[in-house]
């Protein structure tokens, strides 16, 4: 009789809990306080390896999850807004963005990304690269967000395999130093800088920086085609084309890699192994010029 009360309780107390499940909403729209902190919180939670969801354009892309004492808590240790659903309502959410009229989706999260940042070790100068000296690093440290950091050496070792996102650096892929010649070939944490690159070329089996360059480019281009996932910035984004577009050819004048560049370039370019960009013209003619 007692086991049989016991069973009874057990059943009510899981009824009486799932009855009033709640869910946790952390709007990114204006009435959220810190939006870097909630995106955080999002992935702090999928550490936990709750299920949650992305509400894609429902109050500027909110995440929603299960409400636990502990979640709250979190929030309101590091400052996100939230707000407190029965799930009745929550179901509700999700019938609305499920509406064809409406441009709204709702992604189910389930795995926190591991996250990789192509970025070197030093800067330019020579100083230890921080995470404010990069607008990614420092939002995903200022979000709570874990990242680990890679760089050349890593990519042709075939270590971007163990993330699940790469965010990359402001590289230049072309293997012209962000074309920094003009402003900056006579201070020395330039030239310290070539020296490095081209040492590290040399290490790992290239002639020219533009060539390691291009290795890495098409290591990532393979780690996307596995299903990994890639943000660029900066120049990041059409250097990485450039390369690959340039593949076969010298685009960089001689003050960049020792000898003449091939001014007819232009017409050679490959635009079929480009991602994004299609019918860019280079400025081989001044090869100062940035962009």
């Amino acid at each position: 009789m007692a086991k049989k009360i016991f069973t009874t309780l057990i059943f009510l107390s899981c009824a009486i809990g799932y009855l009033s499940a709640a869910y946790m909403i952390l709007p990114m729209d204006t009435k959220q306080r810190d939006h870097l902190k909630a995106y955080g919180i999002a992935y702090w939670v999928l550490e936990k390896e709750v299920e949650s969801y992305w509400l894609l354009n429902y109050r500027g892309g909110s995440f929603a999850f299960q409400h636990t004492p502990i979640f709250e808590k979190e929030c309101l240790t590091r400052g996100v807004s939230f707000e407190i659903i029965p799930d009745g309502q929550f179901n509700g959410i999700l019938e609305e963005i499920a509406d064809p009229s409406v441009n709204m989706d709702a992604i189910k999260l389930e795995v926190a990304p591991k996250v990789a940042v192509y970025t070197p070790e030093f800067n330019a100068k020579g100083e230890r690269v921080q995470p404010w000296d990069d607008a990614v690093t420092l939002v995903l440290t200022y979000a709570e967000i874990p990242y680990e950091t890679i760089y050349d050496r890593d990519v042709l070792e075939d270590k971007l395999a163990e993330y699940d996102w790469l965010h990359l650096h402001h590289e230049d892929f072309t293997g012209q130093y962000g074309r920094f010649y003009r402003s900056f070939h006579s201070y020395p944490w330039y030239r310290e800088n070539v020296r490095k690159m081209e040492e590290l070329a040399t290490e790992l089996g290239f002639a020219k920086v533009s060539q390691l360059k291009l290795a890495v480019v098409k290591k990532i281009r393979e780690y996307i085609g596995g299903g990994g996932f890639m943000f660029a910035m900066c120049s990041a984004t059409d250097t990485y084309d450039i390369a690959l577009a340039a593949e076969g050819l010298d685009i960089c004048a001689d003050v960049y890699d020792g000898d003449p560049q091939d001014l007819s370039a232009q017409g050679k370019l490959n635009f079929a192994n480009t991602f994004a960009f299609q019918d860019f013209e280079l400025k081989l003619k001044d090869p100062f010029i940035y962009e």
